[in-house]
């Protein structure tokens, strides 16, 4: 079965996962379930006997999260390390008998010996990075940015073209250093930078880029992107109209 998906779907997984929580293997599982709890990606749940109860306690007074009447919530605690409200149990419905731990607590997830990141890669999906000679221009507030005739552009299913333009092919000295990192379990993880226009405004975060991008994605290594939503795009000499929504 092929997605779109009504959710929750679920699945069997094929691969042996571990999490890692205060320097314990909390879940060792080859019978983790993929459930997609919405459209664009899914995420690990397990059997309630994958995780022991001896991990799991009553939610801290400090704790405010609601919780559904087929649901239960409890806090994860490994020694002196407790996440509160990081595991929710499903007693009803078509998750009954499965148990969800947020993927940010804990310290690592492993599929067989690798580590994952952000969430499990969907198996429905594809990431391609291809070398083009189409003319890509950049302008930000009519400064221009970039300018390129080869770009790499990355195609993932179900978002759209981003794309990839060799620094050196940038005005990198508009270009200012960011602390905001984000993670993507099919690219890696991504440095930003803000731009400082001749002006002396800093438009901040407008560009991103991998130092070490994942294997699938490596042409990528040496270029930046730029959010389309936030700046100017000419391609083959015609202006790209801005899109509306935020989707990496």
């Amino acid at each position: 079965m092929a997605p779109p998906f009504t959710q929750p779907h679920v699945e069997s997984s094929p691969k042996r996962v571990r999490v890692l929580f205060g320097g314990t293997y909390i879940v060792d599982t080859t019978n983790a379930k993929l459930v997609w709890e919405h459209q664009y990606f899914p995420i690990y749940y397990f059997s309630s006997s994958d995780l022991s109860k001896q991990f799991l306690q009553q939610p801290s007074s400090s704790s405010t999260t609601k919780t559904n009447a087929d649901e239960k919530v409890y806090d994860l605690v490994v020694g002196s390390k407790r996440a509160e409200s990081a595991v929710t149990e499903f007693t009803e419905g078509e998750l009954k008998g499965l148990v969800r731990v947020k993927f940010s607590v804990a310290e690592a997830w492993f599929e067989e010996d690798e580590e994952i990141y952000n969430h499990p890669k969907d198996p429905y999906k594809r990431v391609d990075v291809l070398a083009s000679s189409r003319h890509i221009r950049i302008e930000y507030d009519g400064v221009e940015l970039a300018n390129t005739r080869r770009p790499r552009l990355l195609f993932e299913t179900g978002f759209r073209v981003r794309t990839y333009i060799p620094k050196v092919d940038c005005k990198v000295e508009l270009f200012e250093n960011s602390d905001l990192t984000t993670q993507c379990p099919y690219k890696g993880i991504a440095n930003y930078y803000s731009v400082r226009l001749p002006s002396g405004s800093l438009a901040e975060n407008i560009i991103w880029w991998y130092r070490t991008p994942q294997l699938e994605c490596a042409e990528v290594k040496g270029c930046v992107a730029f959010y389309d939503e936030k700046v100017d795009v000419w391609v083959d000499g015609v202006k790209v109209e801005r899109p509306q929504t935020m989707l990496a």
